[in-house]
């Protein structure tokens, strides 16, 4: 007797199974004739993993227009914008927003997200109000903070204090930004000092860095070099790394191994970074985009990000993890079906690994998911479908109607369903 039985639903593999839930967890996964107490009936759906965001900005999504739109379009604007509106906006505004988001999220199988939170001010209200919403939406979201010196570790008098002290609120993940310090010098120096306060505390890093069309900016070398000396691995990703795009290619060639060697993941964000990015050129325009299928290939893990939802960095945004991914396989022209699928898997199962989550659909893991009206993981790409059940920790928290009018062409009955 399962608690919930997903039926008939097509894996991401191609392979057909029925999925047993009982509590929170996947109790049996294959055909199975047990009765439930509920059965979500997914036949010719995709039963995938949830989606998973590592890199967004929660403090400051849906604040689009405050205190007024970025003009430029850069991210130093965005920057500045963003430098006024954290002074101004309450916790509870934040609290508000963020949870908007969240329902918004939950309702795409967005169930886990990784928020960078700005240490910057020294009242911390942003931290005051994510450490909130994560309490507030434990029960179906997984977000993860972290401390982020949006202003530089460096920059400001209390900046490292300030990142200190959210840690020590309960963020959970120690931030970065190198190339915002006042040099080269400061920014490395930064790097070593993160990576001394995450190997000391047990914790996850996850740097901003490199963001910049600079090829000189170079900090994600010595950020390799710190996570090999302090064996962090796995628990550290280096966000962005768009300055890469612009690299000397035989440097890259140094560079990748070294990264490879250390065991970091990278997070880069294509809807932003192609938007930011190139700015002051004419052309030749860069879209600065890092190196995704060359890390790939050295073995890095690399998943996709949605950075920003309508903030002063970005003025679009859906919360689906489907159209990141869409942009990515544009952008680093993975078109070959093996890479579209991969670009699938970066935003759902590498994505959490990055994280360091329990997801996936093996007896054991957590049971959250999400049926898709899609009969594969390229198709869902392709469409961006309708999450028909999403389910977060053993319950269902989002439904939608299956929509058949698409399928009544030519005189079909919407009964057929037939995918174009």
């Amino acid at each position: 007797m399962f608690d919930l039985l997903v039926k008939g639903g097509t894996l991401p593999d191609g392979t057909q199974a029925d999925i047993g839930i009982k509590g929170d967890r996947i109790a049996a996964v294959g055909k199975l004739e047990a009765e439930a107490g509920r059965v979500i009936d997914a036949t010719g759906d995709l039963v995938s993993p949830p989606f998973v965001d590592p890199h967004f900005h929660m403090d400051a999504t849906l604040s689009y227009g405050l205190p007024r739109v970025n003009a430029s379009g850069t991210l130093l604007e965005g920057i500045a914008l963003w430098g006024e509106l954290r002074e101004i906006a309450t916790v509870e505004e934040m609290v508000d927003r963020a949870l908007r988001y969240c329902d918004w999220a939950v309702s795409m199988g967005l169930l886990a997200i990784r928020s960078h939170v700005d240490t910057t001010p020294d009242h911390l209200r942003g931290v005051e109000a994510m450490l909130e919403v994560k309490a507030l939406v434990a029960p179906y979201l997984d977000l993860q903070l972290v401390a982020f010196p949006q202003d530089g570790l460096y920059r400001t008098k209390t900046g490292r204090e300030n990142v200190v002290r959210a840690l020590d609120m309960g963020v959970d993940v120690v931030g970065g930004i190198p190339h915002f310090e006042r040099t080269m010098e400061e920014g490395a120096e930064s790097l070593r000092d993160l990576a001394r306060i995450a190997a000391e505390r047990g914790l996850m890093w996850d740097v901003h860095c490199d963001e910049t069309d600079d090829p000189m900016s170079r900090h994600v070398e010595t950020m390799a070099r710190e996570v090999t000396r302090h064996g962090l691995g796995g628990r550290a990703a280096g966000s962005h790394l768009t300055s890469m795009h612009s690299m000397d290619n035989y440097y890259v060639s140094k560079l990748l191994p070294l990264i490879a060697e250390s065991g970091m993941a990278a997070i880069p964000n294509p809807l932003i970074n192609i938007t930011l990015q190139g700015r002051h050129d004419s052309y030749p325009k860069r879209r600065g985009l890092t190196r995704v299928k060359e890390m790939q290939a050295m073995g890095i893990p690399v998943g996709w990000g949605q950075d920003c939802v309508l903030d002063p960095w970005y003025s679009l945004g859906t919360a689906d993890m489907l159209d990141v991914a869409f942009m990515g396989l544009h952008v680093a022209q993975m078109t070959h079906p093996a890479e579209m699928a991969r670009c699938f898997t970066m935003v759902t199962e590498t994505n959490a690994r990055i994280m360091g989550l329990d997801h996936g659909l093996q007896p054991g893991r957590l049971a959250s998911l999400v049926v898709l009206d899609a009969v594969n993981p390229v198709e869902a790409l392709r469409l961006r479908p309708d999450r028909l059940a999403v389910v977060s920790k053993g319950r269902v928290v989002a439904e939608r109607q299956r929509n058949d009018a698409r399928l009544a062409l030519q005189g079909r009955p919407a009964s057929v369903r037939r995918r174009l």
